[in-house]
């Protein structure tokens, strides 16, 4: 029996991460490879390319339903990689279907290179401050969940698609149900983010950082405490190693002191500034450019600057 590579993520938009990685593993050792998702338009971009089958979901699940899921669909197979998102949900997935299998987890891995008969991953740790690289042989067999990178890889296949109509029954027991507050903006795909922290007193505040947000075309995301703690902004906007891995052209980073789960996010940036009024602000180790000033002083100005640029 063909050894196969299991790709899953709950959210179909976040497979093509993972799916990267696994056509790496696939170009280089020739494996099968079983691609799992929520049914979406998504199907139409990853069809015919590097996946042998496709496992669509009909119905949006509940965590224990995917994990059982899975489970049925790694019976009887002979597994030798299983691979997911970074996203939390996944993350809690994944891990629960390497318990079962009782097979090691590594997560956040952003880099896998195959050095004869070893693949080496490589994952960053301590909230971003270091890198670990892992040698494992590359027949044993590993669950493990990558980074929001794509790699520029293509294959291309002929998909089988196979569809799952109904859910297994969950164990889970419901109190209540609470809408969760979202924005409906992807902040992972901006080009140019504008981070708000604590440095910011109150809610209406935000209105400096929104203002230039609209006059420099950038989105709008915080740290931790602004979403999950004081709740100014909708957690699809939080920005950490917890909630969105962002990479884009520009990160300003306003009033956030850089704690390290917030440094994880944000460390692919290609161009970091950072404005703190404290000198200290570990945020200013990680930025190219770091403005030491009171943000209440220093965005009016910044924004009549601008505002004056565009009317020249």
């Amino acid at each position: 029996m063909n050894s196969s590579i299991i790709v899953f993520s709950e959210e179909p938009k976040r497979i093509i991460y993972p799916l990267s990685f696994a056509y790496l593993l696939k170009s280089k050792l020739g494996e099968n490879l079983v691609a799992i998702t929520l049914d979406s338009e998504i199907k139409d971009e990853i069809i015919n390319k590097g996946i042998d089958e496709l496992v669509l979901i009909k119905k949006r699940a509940l965590l224990d339903q995917y994990t059982t899921i899975l489970k049925d669909e790694i019976t009887n197979k002979n597994i030798k990689y299983i691979i997911g998102s970074s996203s939390n949900n996944d993350n809690d997935i994944i891990s629960r279907i390497a318990a079962y299998l009782n097979i090691p987890l590594f997560t956040d891995v952003y880099q896998i290179e195959i050095n004869n008969e070893n693949l080496i991953l490589t994952r960053k740790v301590f909230g971003g401050k270091a890198v670990s690289k892992i040698s494992i042989n590359k027949e044993e067999q590993i669950a493990l969940t990558v980074s929001a990178k794509k790699l520029d890889i293509e294959l291309k296949s002929k998909t089988k698609i196979r569809y799952i109509e109904e859910l297994p029954v969950s164990n889970v027991t419901f109190e209540k149900v609470e809408k969760k507050a979202l924005s409906g903006v992807d902040i992972s795909q901006a080009e140019i983010v504008i981070g708000v922290g604590r440095g910011f007193k109150q809610k209406e505040d935000l209105k400096l950082a929104e203002e230039l947000a609209s006059l420099i075309n950038a989105q709008i995301g915080c740290s931790r405490p602004v979403a999950a703690d004081y709740k100014w902004l909708p957690e699809d906007r939080w920005i950490g190693i917890s909630g969105k891995i962002i990479k884009p052209n520009l990160y300003f980073a306003i009033g956030i002191s850089g704690a390290p789960q917030h440094i994880g996010g944000i460390q692919d940036s290609k161009i970091i500034v950072a404005l703190d009024k404290e000198k200290s602000a570990s945020i200013f180790n990680y930025a190219d450019y770091c403005i030491v000033a009171d943000l209440y002083q220093f965005l009016p100005v910044l924004i009549n600057k601008i505002k004056e640029r565009k009317t020249k």
